[in-house]
């Protein structure tokens, strides 16, 4: 934002200062004779035409300003879309951690109840490694959702420090 301040500043006075070669170029041809007055009017005019030059220059490079800044923000917005649905799979996959892990409490609470009765509940037992198999497969994928969470916040620092080093050689 603040080369498009400077660059606003210098157009401004860059327009004041056509201006003013303006108004010289008015007092400078009504009080000089034709001779002196054409030569001062061609440097005025000259004056005025660099002018002219480094206005259009500076707003084609306010415009570039722009461009880049307008990219710069959908991109923020894009990776922040993006960071916000990798989270919420992240907190799907916890939550579905969570309730396996508290099948499996419950399963083993209740294998241990029946052997400390005595009673070997084959039923009981699938049950217990049933809810151990989905908790270990709900611990993976709740890797391998955190995994890709890291992933993607790394994935445009590594890009960026890529491009830096890149203009940097």
């Amino acid at each position: 934002m603040s080369e498009i301040e400077e660059l606003h500043r210098r157009i401004t006075a860059a327009m004041d200062r056509i201006g003013q070669g303006l108004d010289g170029l008015s007092g400078a041809t009504a009080g000089a004779d034709t001779d002196a007055g054409s030569d001062g009017s061609a440097a005025l005019q000259q004056a005025l035409d660099e002018e002219k030059l480094a206005n259009a220059q500076l707003k084609e490079r306010v415009a570039a300003l722009r461009k880049q800044l307008d990219n710069t923000e959908t991109n923020a917005a894009r990776h922040f879309q993006e960071q916000g649905t990798r989270s919420a799979a992240l907190d799907a996959e916890l939550t579905r951690l969570r309730k396996a892990n508290e099948q499996l409490r419950n399963s083993n609470a209740a294998l241990r109840e029946a052997n400390e009765a005595g009673v070997g509940e084959p039923h009981l037992i699938n049950k217990a490694m049933l809810a151990e198999l989905q908790a270990l497969r709900a611990a993976r994928a709740a890797d391998a959702a955190e995994a890709q969470a890291i992933m993607g916040t790394l994935a445009p620092l590594i890009e960026a420090a890529a491009q830096d080093q890149e203009e940097s050689v």
